[in-house]
């Protein structure tokens, strides 16, 4: 069930959090591959628009303010116009990078991307070119970023490394930091780089390596789930870890917790256009959930949804509340059939997102155009549509013992196959009052042979600010009618 997560993403809140790690520009080239090159056998990009994003704990920083966090970096640039670029970009979103320390030795990491269009096809990535220096940070430097880490502990929820391995994530600054942040109670989650030595993270709460990197961690593949999950026990024990998350691509993730627990959680099939910064985007999700007082398997259920969304898109993109909102709503709506406790949670996730509630009901034991015609304008008059079906005994309270014909999951079937039904919740009462007044609806819809005083639920709904509409009917249908017909036939 969503319904949870669409509760945690509401309680999100702003909170603070610290990301330490390596520094990146992505810089993309776009263009036309249309041909090949008659100098040698590549083919020629005709450029024509460059865009840069940051990337590594840039990327982590930018996707947790998009996801409306506060966010401190810590890390090193060079002295060189790709710094400047990145400091620019931080303090357009944001982003506080007082902990964004210079080392005139190297160049500020940038990775260039050439990325082409093809026969009107999906944009593709061709190539990559990094500027890059993997060298050890001098011991001043080094310290420095320490003790600005450790300055900040209390004044921030969480800390986040992401570790690419250039040289800033070293054993000293990761045990100190580590170390700190574990006496102040704050949760160190780390993205680790792809080495067989972890001892850099031990004592820290959480890491999060992919299938690869977790198998060269352990020494050994892992080619299936359950192996991914004796590695992330392995992982969990050795380092004294509180969790071992390793992600799995399309198969989801796994976790082993430190209390014994042992889950996958898998994902839903998506169209991948590019991995890129989808182990950054889980690594802020993750960060963010525990942040806002979320238990692992809620976090990571989020950043697996978070984590999809980004694979559909091209390069290391930012993702929104709103966009994840709308996917777990999205997802719940392929199940239109909703008990109330479901319903309710699914319409206030709606209203957050500025949508209005349409309700109406009814029996609609043979479906027919006349209903069908109702229907759909009963969805005109909101963003959604709750039809409220009277149960197999509400129907013989109404219609006598030969009714209804179909059954109610039958009939529920049918209602839920309509574009423009949104949700169908079946009701036992002989009218829908009680299901009204708890779904708070913004329009009630019946057929215009009711009168105002006839409508059920008409007072109350006006009376919050709501209001009724009286929808046109279809005099040449009726169920009753092709009932008559069907056994005279």
């Amino acid at each position: 069930m969503s319904a949870d997560l669409i509760d945690l993403v509401h309680k999100l809140g702003q909170p603070k959090v610290l990301v330490l790690g390596d520094l990146m520009l992505d810089r993309y080239v776009w263009g036309d591959a249309e041909r090949v090159s008659q100098e040698a056998p590549v083919v020629l990009l005709r450029a024509d628009q460059r865009e840069e994003r940051l990337g590594g704990a840039s990327s982590v920083a930018t996707m947790l303010r998009a996801l409306g966090a506060r966010v401190v970096l810590a890390g090193i640039v060079g002295a060189d116009d790709t710094a400047d670029r990145v400091r620019a970009i931080l303090t357009d979103i944001g982003v506080d990078h007082e902990g964004v320390l210079t080392d005139a030795t190297r160049p500020t990491t940038l990775k260039e991307r050439f990325i082409g269009r093809a026969q009107q096809k999906h944009p593709q990535q061709m190539m990559r070119v990094d500027y890059e220096s993997r060298a050890p940070l001098s011991e001043s430097l080094a310290n420095d970023l320490t003790q600005f880490c450790i300055r900040k502990l209390g004044q921030i929820d969480l800390v986040l490394v992401s570790d690419y391995d250039k040289g800033v994530c070293s054993l000293k600054v990761l045990t100190s930091i580590i170390a700190a942040a574990s006496q102040a109670g704050i949760r160190t989650l780390i993205d680790p780089a792809r080495t067989s030595d972890y001892r850099k993270y031990h004592g820290c709460s959480a890491i999060t390596p992919n299938r690869q990197e977790a198998g060269l961690a352990v020494g050994r593949a892992l080619p299936s789930s359950d192996q991914a999950i004796v590695a992330a026990v392995d992982l969990c024990e050795r380092l004294d870890l509180e969790a071992a998350i390793v992600t799995l691509d399309r198969e989801g993730m796994v976790l082993a917790h430190a209390d014994g627990r042992r889950r996958q959680f898998p994902t839903r099939a998506r169209q991948v256009y590019d991995i890129t910064g989808a182990g950054d985007m889980v690594l802020s999700v993750l960060g963010l959930a525990l942040a806002a007082g979320a238990d692992y398997p809620a976090a990571i259920r989020l950043a697996n949804i978070a984590g999809g969304l980004e694979v559909e898109k091209v390069g290391v993109a930012t993702v929104t509340r709103d966009e994840i909102l709308r996917d777990l709503l999205h997802t719940r709506a392929t199940n239109k059939l909703a008990d109330l406790s479901t319903l309710r949670h699914e319409i206030e996730g709606r209203r957050r997102l500025g949508q209005r509630v349409v309700f109406t009901n009814g029996c609609f034991d043979l479906l027919h155009a006349g209903h069908v015609q109702y229907l759909q304008e009963a969805r005109s008059q909101g963003d959604l549509l709750v039809v409220g079906l009277n149960s197999d005994d509400s129907v013989r309270t109404l219609k006598g013992p030969d009714r209804p014909v179909n059954s109610v999951e039958a009939r529920a079937m049918v209602l839920a196959g309509l574009e423009c039904v949104d949700f169908v919740t079946v009701f036992d009462d002989a009218t829908p009052l009680t299901l009204i007044e708890s779904l708070r609806p913004e329009v009630l819809v019946k057929g215009a042979d009711y009168s105002w005083n006839e409508v059920v639920g008409a007072e109350f709904v006006e009376s919050y600010g709501g209001r009724v509409h009286l929808a046109q009917l279809c005099n040449d249908y009726s169920t009753t009618r092709l009932l008559k017909k069907l056994r005279a036939a």
